[in-house]
């Protein structure tokens, strides 16, 4: 018997507890980590191996779903924005620019996606490459704190055109689990010229088409193990994704603004470290 089935039957939890208990830390997690440079997808993938929870019909229905919550709370919150740009975006150039701005910074990911979703899902979506992707990543994020970058933009609505469509090239990378979506968008606009600000409330934009896309492609691919999903599940890990992602993306732009990224830098590293030792010492 697996040890979380053991600690559950000594505590008089049925799976259906289990359940639930396994929605609420996960839709936890993945509001927390979706939009902050440290992966998403690392976070839950470890967390499911490690305490062994994705071997089951529940693990590999409910991560599909778990993104549902973090989304809406962006659109939520960025919904007076959203609506803005949408009014005008036949009547003026600059909303124009940026919608076009966004779909090629989306294009890039949509389409790689799409081509190498097999591969990406066979060979990429292992615990080992979840670890090494993290430290690495932290290392990159403390380089870009150090290196005296140019800012040349600091308005994530006014890049040039080839500079979104170079930020969607960068988000690219984050099809490797544990890079992070929102670390290679963040790095790749700051490269490009745009300060810390800026280059984050891109990220913000970029995830709204990139995440809705990613969920309709994932649902669609396992709509069969969906039809057997646990409702209640899916509904506590929305709620608590949707709760925890709306905190963040009502935060982040404010951190960002007077911290480096160095606390997310560290996180990441241990964070991999940790995870290598528990694989091949524990």
């Amino acid at each position: 018997m697996p040890i979380h089935a053991m600690q559950a039957a000594v505590l008089g939890l049925t799976s259906t507890h289990i359940d639930l208990i396994k929605a609420a830390v996960l839709g936890i997690v993945e509001g927390l980590t979706e939009f902050l440079p440290v992966s998403s997808t690392g976070h839950l993938l470890l967390m499911e191996h490690l305490l062994g929870w994705g071997d089951d019909s529940f693990g590999k229905s409910f991560t599909v779903l778990i993104q549902l919550g973090a989304i809406l709370a962006l659109l939520t919150i960025y919904f007076g924005r959203i609506w803005a740009i949408a009014t005008n975006m036949f009547t003026r150039w600059a909303a124009t620019r940026f919608v076009i701005g966004v779909l090629l910074a989306f294009l890039p990911a949509a389409v790689i996606g799409a081509l190498a979703y097999g591969v990406i899902k066979t060979y990429l979506f292992d615990v080992r490459v979840v670890c090494i992707s993290l430290i690495l990543g932290g290392f990159v994020l403390l380089w870009v704190d150090r290196v005296n970058l140019k800012s040349r933009y600091h308005d994530a609505t006014g890049f040039p055109l080839p500079v979104y469509f170079g930020i969607g090239l960068f988000q690219c990378l984050s099809m490797i689990p544990g890079v992070s979506r929102a670390g290679a968008t963040i790095v790749g606009a700051m490269l490009f010229g745009a300060d810390r600000k800026a280059a984050a409330e891109f990220s913000f934009w970029l995830a709204m088409p990139t995440m809705v896309g990613a969920f309709a492609f994932e649902a669609f691919k396992n709509r069969h193990d969906l039809a057997h999903g646990n409702l209640a599940a899916i509904a506590v890990g929305f709620v608590f994704s949707f709760i925890f992602g709306w905190i963040v993306v009502k935060t982040f732009l404010h951190y960002v603004q007077r911290h480096s990224f160095a606390l997310f830098a560290w996180w990441r590293i241990l964070l991999g470290t940790a995870g290598i030792f528990a694989l091949y010492f524990l």
